[in-house]
């Protein structure tokens, strides 16, 4: 549960959540709308972690995974199929872990990291990523394409795609696009 109580949350000068409360239960979805400079994004901040309140209390489980939708686009160089699939941050790190293991010969680290692999559905996640950009309109040979060769709105869905790959227990899309119907 996600509890925000007599919450306030300041950004320089400029008060942005002055005695604000929330009670959000698991399973539960809401939509956040305001006007730019409301604090929307510094909400979100918050909610993972990197500012904390100026007062009031925030209280969010610990072990909760947080999948978050960014507004920028950094990796221009990457196809956009591994793109969507650096969202699924614990499968990037068994997969590091698993060609570190075969250089090193590690038997029983290989054995350990394919049971992780499988755990974190690794072995569909390739099929998982690509069926995420055709369900967001993009083409086997788009998927293909480096992140770098899309204009703005055809990389904020690959950010929502990769948003989407994340497994979580808190989804933050900030500003995702306006083709969530697809």
């Amino acid at each position: 549960m996600i509890r925000l109580q007599n919450l306030t949350l300041q950004r320089g000068p400029q008060r942005l959540l002055e005695g604000a409360e929330l009670t959000l239960y698991p399973g539960q979805k809401a939509g956040l709308v305001g006007a730019n400079g409301a604090g929307k994004s510094s909400l979100f901040a918050l909610l993972r972690g990197e500012l904390t309140p100026d007062g009031g209390d925030s209280q969010m489980p610990p072990d909760w995974r947080i999948a978050h939708m960014r507004q920028e686009v950094d990796t221009l160089e990457r196809l956009a199929v591994d793109y969507v699939l650096d969202g699924d941050e614990t499968l990037r790190r068994v997969q590091a872990q698993l060609v570190a293991a075969e250089q090193e010969h590690d038997g029983v680290a290989l054995a350990r990291l394919h049971s992780e692999l499988d755990s974190a559905d690794g072995y569909t996640a390739d099929a998982r990523a690509r069926k995420l950009l055709a369900g967001l309109g993009f083409s086997n040979e788009q998927m293909e394409l480096a992140v770098g060769s899309f204009s703005g709105g055809w990389r904020m869905r690959l950010n929502l795609a990769q948003a989407l790959m994340c497994p979580s227990d808190l989804l933050l899309l900030d500003e995702p696009t306006n083709h969530l119907d697809l």
